[in-house]
């Protein structure tokens, strides 16, 4: 019989597990003990469960199990292991050009294959693997037998013409490249970016051959890049003509008839405060006083469904899309611009439609009562964040009463969420100087500040607020959208705590409410220091990841047991669902399917990370641009990050990232120290860790693969120990 798995139980005796780490305990359970029957009491005594969510957790885990086909529901809620054989079925993610992962739910650990046993299986393909006997200290490994979805089959990259044939030299995350007869080019030269298919894969070829689709253009262009990094995550880069068609015939003429319906908040002051290069405004903030020390707030957010009817075209476009993509020098919005920058866009002086949530407030930021429904705004003014900022700092300025008053309660609310619970991940935006042609001229950085975070607190009670008004219902629940983030995995909280104690510092993970209070506290703490950004990018990887779903566990980060989104409808579609749902519930209409509501959540979570990747891409490759002319230059910079092949540097300037491989590292063999996050020599102990100061050179810049690499020139400070000369091979 396995070991009992020792249980992490914090000192109020709650329980610190999330549902992933549940999912895994579970499946481990019942895995072992395959001819055993249990239910969800059973599995909570085994995991010596005894905190109300964590158990309610459990049976969302059990259910979800055995709609996966992992677990077989004998009898209503006693479940026994889905006796399967050594075969599992799952999604191909490559982890570079040598192995993939299978993303799988069958088994609870990870699948590696390696390249040769991919059978011509290609990134998001859904496979069937076989599996191989686990040795011990091994990963589960496999083999592809069976492709039984296809997934994308559209590749960019760079062509490479020679005097017979010519080639798509494929991202270093695909295991080979694609054989262009020269006849299927299309037009395409040597050297340009492009989008290529593959037509045939025989099953004795190395390599497949592929058809040219589309000339992207030159290498290096800036459009060229830009629309490359869309194509390559599967981002459309503009809208089909009968979709433009169809956002051109919506009326922007407001009836009165439209308007008899809605309450009427034109004559109360109204503004709105967004980035200086905003064009699409999708929130308002109204303010009125109504008596001694009381005042009505109102979150007024662009009432896209009332122009986007469900099903329509432009409704499927939007779904399809799920969100806005901010690439670093354009957006590429979810709705065609006569919607997302003119019809709705809450613009100043214009009639305009709206979903509204709105507050009777103190000055204490004490809410009293609520109310959510139809409204139509005018705006008075259109602030910019830079704008609001120095009216706060001033205490002078266009409407300031009303701005330092908004600020004060914003304040008061920001205080009262992390005084319960939540955390403060306030981290810089990276943003670039563009020339006329997109070429970075300099780096810049974007960070909260009051007047971000006046908006940003009274768009978080507006969400919390619809959220709750849904969720809290009596009656028999509703399905809704909620955003959730679950709660961390301790077993990573440990490791980032065996981090952290390296600076002197420590997190508490006795309860939730502790783990915040000391996060927060870190994050004070290193706020300016060297070490700032790797703690706070450690600590976001130590968490889980907030996703859509109907099935509401809260979101962690926040502390708030019921959170959604309402208030971007025009560059989020869960926000149109959660618009339209709240609109039916108010008028008591009966609840949706939650089997197609979940799976519109689980597209835009998807589209959602899609997108992320994307923009961050975009970064990336600015940063191979500026970076360009500076080799030979030498930069102060602290380790960002520690792999079996290299470090990853950050510069304490410009905060860019590269990498140095141990390849180049002649002085000693390096071995990568998993659990203590550093590199050891083997012959002379030397030991490079994350957090550590370092000088290094700019040695070599590939602007089509967005890679830089260094050099190391000194370490700057490691554990107190003397700056060290570390010999490096001359590259070829």
């Amino acid at each position: 019989m396995p070991k009992k798995k020792k249980i992490n139980k914090r000192e109020n005796g709650e329980t610190s597990y999330n549902k992933k780490s549940l999912t895994k305990l579970i499946s481990t359970i019942f895995s072992t003990n395959p001819s055993q029957i249990y239910n969800y009491k059973q599995i909570a005594k085994r995991l010596e469960v005894e905190d109300t969510a964590a158990r309610q957790l459990i049976n969302v885990v059990l259910q979800e199990l055995s709609e996966e086909k992992i677990l077989d529901e004998l009898h209503t809620g006693k479940y026994k292991f889905h006796t399967a054989s050594g075969y599992i079925k799952g999604t191909v993610e490559m982890i570079n050009r040598e192995k993939a992962r299978i993303i799988t739910a069958d088994v609870p650990d990870e699948v590696i294959v390696w390249s040769d046993n991919l059978h011509h299986a290609l990134p998001g393909d859904e496979v069937k693997v076989y599996l191989h006997a686990k040795r011990k200290q091994e990963n589960l490994q496999g083999e592809v037998v069976q492709i039984i979805t296809e997934g994308k089959r559209h590749f960019v990259g760079e062509i490479e013409i020679r005097a017979h044939f010519a080639f798509l030299l494929s991202g270093k995350n695909i295991p080979f490249d694609i054989f262009i007869p020269l006849e299927k080019l299309n037009g395409a030269k040597h050297g340009q970016k492009v989008i290529a298919a593959i037509d045939d894969w025989p099953a004795d070829a190395k390599n497949p051959t592929g058809q040219v689709l589309e000339v992207l253009g030159d290498t290096g262009d800036n459009n060229t890049e830009m629309h490359a990094i869309l194509a390559e995550f599967g981002l459309p880069a503009k809208f089909d003509p009968e979709i433009d068609r169809a956002a051109e015939k919506i009326s922007d003429v407001i009836s009165q008839e439209e308007i008899s319906k809605r309450r009427d908040f034109r004559k109360i002051l109204t503004f709105t405060i967004d980035p200086i290069d905003a064009k699409d405004f999708d929130d308002a903030i109204s303010i009125q006083k109504l008596g001694d020390d009381r005042w009505e707030v109102g979150v007024h957010i662009a009432d896209v469904t009332h122009y986007v009817d469900i099903n329509t075209i432009l409704d499927k476009e939007a779904l399809s899309r799920a969100t806005s993509v901010y690439l670093v020098d354009r957006v590429v919005p979810m709705l065609p611009e006569r919607l997302s920058n003119y019809i709705c866009s809450l613009r100043p002086d214009e009639d305009k439609l709206t979903f509204s949530a709105v507050f009777e407030i103190d000055a204490n930021a004490t809410i009293y009562n609520q109310w959510f429904g139809k409204t139509i705004i005018r705006s008075a003014r259109r602030f910019n964040y830079d704008e609001v900022q120095k009216i706060i700092d001033a205490k002078d300025g266009d409407l300031k009463d009303e701005i330092l008053l908004l600020n004060s309660m914003a304040q008061k609310l920001r205080a009262n969420r992390f005084k319960g619970g939540s955390i403060a991940f306030d981290r810089y935006e990276m943003k670039f100087n563009l020339d006329e042609k997109g070429k970075p001229l300099g780096v810049y950085y974007k960070s909260s500040n009051y007047a971000t975070q006046l908006v940003e607190e009274f768009m978080l009670q507006a969400n919390k607020s619809v959220a709750e008004r849904i969720g809290k219902e009596k009656r028999k629940a509703k399905t809704f959208v909620y955003r959730i983030h679950d709660k961390p995995d301790y077993d990573k909280l440990v490791q980032f705590n065996a981090f952290v104690r390296k600076y002197g510092l420590e997190i508490k993970l006795s309860s939730n409410k502790e783990v915040a209070r000391s996060l927060n506290q870190l994050f004070d703490k290193t706020d300016g220091r060297p070490e700032q950004d790797i703690i706070s990018n450690m600590a976001v990887r130590a968490m889980a990841k907030a996703v859509y779903s109907t099935q509401n566990i809260g979101h962690y980060g926040l502390a708030f047991p019921h959170y959604t989104h309402f208030t971007s409808p025009i560059r989020r579609y869960p926000d149109m669902m959660v618009h339209r749902l709240l609109e039916r519930y108010l008028a008591n209409g009966q609840s949706v399917s939650a089997e197609l509501y979940e799976e519109m959540c689980k597209h835009s979570s998807d589209m959602e990370k899609r997108a992320t990747d994307a923009e961050r891409a975009s970064v990336k490759y600015k940063q191979v641009e500026f970076m360009a002319d500076k080799i030979g230059d030498e930069f102060e910079a602290i380790i960002s990050g520690v792999t079996s092949w290299g470090i990853f540097v950050q510069l304490t300037e410009t905060k860019v990232e590269g990498m140095i491989a141990l390849r180049d590292m002649e002085d000693d063999y390096y071995i990568f120290d998993e659990k203590n996050f550093c590199i050891i020599g083997q012959r002379n102990k030397e030991k490079f860790s994350l957090g550590d100061s370092l000088k290094v050179k700019l040695v070599r810049i590939n602007v089509p693969r967005k890679q830089i690499d260094f050099m190391m020139v000194d370490k700057i400070k490691s554990n107190n120990r003397p700056p060290l000369k570390v010999k490096f091979r001359k590259r070829r």
